[in-house]
């Protein structure tokens, strides 16, 4: 029960965290280009993305603890049942890319964003438009990893 409640958590968290990226990238974005002025839309983005990034900086704790929560009970039951434990390979790949994710997700958030929070409070547009091209960059390359994941763990099958 245990178990199954830590991968319910590790899977929501991830819902949030990719699930939040593509909002952003394929709906958000496109939508208010359409409808508001730079500034404006600037402003959206700001106020959306420091709501996104609070979100997807407690989802990746999330994932982080659940996901060495439930390694750790599935080693604990392989050494209860007198088995070596040797984690599937898709897991080292899953950890692998999450831990880089993780160093993308600090990158915008220490470094991105807050070129982007002076940019705005400046109003230097330009500023501000080339700091949010940068974090779409990063966005991207993060959601393509998150996705990949996904991908990689059902084709695995083990977790």
């Amino acid at each position: 029960m245990l178990y199954a409640s830590l991968k319910v958590l590790h899977l929501l968290s991830i819902v949030v965290w990719v699930g939040g990226m593509f909002f952003m990238l394929a709906c958000l974005r496109p939508a208010a280009a359409e409808v508001l002025e730079p500034p404006a839309r600037v402003r959206l983005m700001h106020a959306v993305m420091r709501r996104f990034f609070d979100a997807a900086t407690v989802a990746a704790l999330l994932a982080l603890l659940s996901g060495a929560a439930m390694i750790g009970l599935a080693g604990r039951e392989s050494a209860r049942s007198g088995l070596a434990f040797n984690m599937p390979l898709d897991w080292y790949t899953m950890i692998a890319l999450f831990f880089v994710m993780l160093v993308v997700l600090a990158h915008i958030r220490l470094s991105l964003f807050r070129r982007l929070d002076r940019a705005l409070a400046a109003q230097a547009w330009p500023d501000a438009a080339a700091a949010m091209a940068m974090i779409r960059w990063e966005v991207t390359i993060n959601l393509v990893i998150g996705v990949f994941i996904v991908v990689i763990v059902r084709l695995g099958g083990t977790a």
